[in-house]
């Protein structure tokens, strides 16, 4: 049986609270009084609530990401299910995009940890050390589209289903990327 770590309790304990309250409503001693932990505990483990947001966002992703290379699992697969991420979460994550320092901050932030975990995937599979200039600049026209569209899709302002909304980022992946990502 594996036990849940203090972070994971605390995240829990925000994301808890965050289905009632707006984000930038919520304090860590909220967090801390729900779960039974101390602000001094919040501290030893993040520097702020944003800093857990953070932390939530890159462990989710990383668990889906992980997967890429296992068992027929292909790139167009992460599409899927980090689309039926946010659609499972995705309350809570508007929340986050209206509550926080904004919405652009947080897109910025989705922009900068997707692009990192895009990245990581192309080196994974291609075997290259470093990525050249040209293909990381592909990399971020690609990322920071495709967060702009998911943010408009969460906020109501594209209109379409989860898997139609995976098939469009699909299809719209630059032709530089796509010896990359089979």
């Amino acid at each position: 049986m594996k036990r849940k770590t203090t972070k994971e309790i605390l995240t829990e304990s925000f994301r808890e609270i965050a289905e009632q309250k707006p984000i930038n409503k919520i304090t860590v001693k909220d967090i801390t009084d729900n779960c039974g932990y101390s602000p001094a505990t919040f501290y030893r483990h993040f520097k702020d609530k944003y800093d857990l947001i953070a932390y939530d966002y890159v462990t989710r992703i990383e668990e889906i990401t992980a997967k890429v290379g296992t068992d027929g699992y292909e790139w167009n697969d992460t599409l899927y299910d980090g689309i039926r991420y946010f659609e499972e979460n995705k309350s809570y994550i508007r929340n986050l995009l209206l509550n926080t320092s904004g919405m652009d901050a947080f897109s910025r932030d989705l922009a900068v940890t997707n692009t990192a975990q895009f990245t990581d995937y192309i080196l994974k599979t291609s075997g290259m050390k470093e990525i050249p200039p040209d293909l990381e600049v592909y990399v971020r026209i690609y990322v920071y589209g495709t967060v702009q569209m998911l943010c408009q899709w969460l906020t109501g302002e594209l209109r379409c289903t989860s898997e139609h909304l995976a098939e469009l980022f699909e299809n719209a992946l630059l032709e530089p990327l796509r010896k990359y990502m089979k």
